[in-house]
């Protein structure tokens, strides 16, 4: 399946640091998005060490084949998603070693969310409350992730309701991240895609901003550059509250 695929990232109209980085590779066929956090340099630096970590690793499983099958997840019989979630295990240790390294860094983390595809599925790995979503021509958008944040929790648990969720003063506090301890749980999903569906990336700078249904029409109605160019547009024309990331990939 060919796949077309674009990125844009945008520091937002309130924020002075863009702590957001984003992967396009169409060599591995890996999407990366992360949303980092901590003080000082510490959010930047977490989420560029957590995308470079995560290619470097799939890629050293592509041209050296024994890299990591020590670990179990190189071998024939492993699934794509398997080794997209060991990757991110990887980067999340090195970001956390990094940070018992340098005391400026304490405290730093990321948000991943990401998508490695075979042929017609698609691996969904995710952790914190960057998204992936699934638009397909006549569908309602379909989100492909479960945020991890207190606010999240709150609306499963039947406590608060999505519109309130929306407005909630505790919307940005996240209950995972990659980094911030030495281990993580991951949610993978594996998708089922076709021709012209095409899969969003996006972190929590362009959720609080646009509704699922704005998302979903400029997404579905353009190609993937003028796409990723409009969803920064319209977010920061509703405020740009916070960095603005998304990557769109048509197949």
């Amino acid at each position: 399946m060919k796949i077309e695929a674009f990125g844009l990232s945008d520091v937002g109209k309130k924020r002075t640091r863009n702590e957001d980085s984003f992967l396009v590779s169409d060599d591995l066929n890996l999407y990366v998005v992360a949303d980092g956090m901590g003080g000082h340099s510490g959010g930047e630096y977490a989420s560029r060490l957590a995308v470079a970590t995560i290619e470097e690793v799939l890629s050293s499983m592509n041209t050296d084949p024994e890299a990591t099958v020590i670990s179990g997840v190189n071998s024939e019989e492993t699934e794509f998603g398997d080794r997209l979630k060991y990757a991110i295990e990887v980067a999340g240790q090195k970001i956390f070693d990094q940070a018992l390294y340098d005391p400026d860094l304490k405290g730093m983390g990321t948000t991943i969310t990401s998508v490695l595809i075979d042929e017609k599925t698609a691996y969904v790995a995710n952790v914190g409350d960057s998204r992936v979503y699934l638009a397909r021509e006549g569908e309602k958008l379909e989100q492909l992730t479960q945020d991890h944040s207190l606010v999240s929790e709150q609306m499963q648990a039947g406590l608060i309701s999505e519109t309130d969720a929306k407005k909630h003063k505790l919307k940005n506090i996240i209950t995972r991240s990659v980094g911030y301890q030495e281990e993580v749980e991951i949610d993978l999903k594996k998708v089922d895609i076709k021709e012209n569906d095409k899969i969003l990336l996006c972190s929590d700078g362009l959720t609080n901003m646009l509704d699922d249904e704005e998302i979903n029409e400029i997404v579905l109605t353009n190609n993937v550059q003028t796409a990723c160019r409009k969803l920064i547009k319209e977010a920061n024309n509703n405020g740009g509250d916070d960095n603005i990331t998304v990557v769109v990939c048509s197949l």
